[in-house]
């Protein structure tokens, strides 16, 4: 015999995000020691303004992964993971996201410069097919947010958008990482790396970085049923 009362089965997520959260930060940490060691031992360092085009070229992978993938994805979670007013959510995330921006256009640049001082055609590859489609969208992502959540509007069309903004920003994360991979193995297939140290080294970054974005995806998505 039915008591006519509905049980209702809670559902809280949180402690499984924060836990997918940590797993995020750790390989993010670790997509960054490794790059350092990478361009540092491997590659003869990183410098901007440097007289070797190579150690130009170094400023490039190292602040499109700060930029587009760490700091981005950072963003992204603390959006959806850190327990704060709604406001405040808002602006880190579009802070964080406005950073990102600017390390991977100056990243960007980089490898402009780099091709200039070696006179190397611009915009040839997969990769920077994928890399300035990336940063294109990015941009119209960001100016987009920027428009529909933190200008006023109806909240009956910021309800409509979030959506889209949201499976935008996961989409852009995973063009950063396809970005990221296409590169490392790019580069891995000009040096010729082979069983070697390094090339291990590459390997386990490009590991990294991929793990770092699931972990990412997963915990905003975790996120959302807190």
């Amino acid at each position: 015999m039915h008591s006519g009362h509905q049980v209702t089965v809670p559902h809280n997520y949180r402690r499984s995000a924060s836990r997918l959260t940590i797993f995020a930060h750790v390989f993010g940490i670790l997509s960054f020691i490794l790059m350092l060691v990478w361009l540092l031992h491997y590659r003869e360092g990183i410098e901007y303004d440097s007289y070797d085009g190579y150690r130009v070229f170094n400023v490039h992978p190292f602040l499109m992964f700060c930029g587009f993938i760490f700091l981005s994805g950072e963003a992204m979670m603390v959006y959806k993971t850190v327990q704060a007013t709604h406001m405040v959510q808002k602006v880190v995330h579009m802070i964080f996201q406005l950073g990102a921006f600017v390390l991977g256009v100056v990243g960007l640049c980089a490898v402009f410069k780099f091709h200039d001082m070696y006179n190397i055609e611009d915009v040839y590859s997969l990769h920077s097919w994928i890399g300035i489609g990336t940063v294109s969208l990015f941009a119209v992502q960001w100016l987009a947010g920027l428009i529909s959540f933190m200008a006023p509007q109806p909240e009956v069309t910021k309800h409509s958008l979030l959506p889209w903004h949201i499976c935008g920003g996961r989409m852009l994360l995973y063009m950063s990482i396809a970005a990221a991979l296409t590169g490392l193995m790019e580069k891995a297939t000009f040096l010729k790396l082979q069983s070697t140290g390094e090339s291990r080294l590459v390997n386990f970054l490009g590991l990294c970085i991929l793990l770092f974005g699931i972990f990412v995806d997963l915990s905003v998505a975790l996120a959302r049923y807190v």
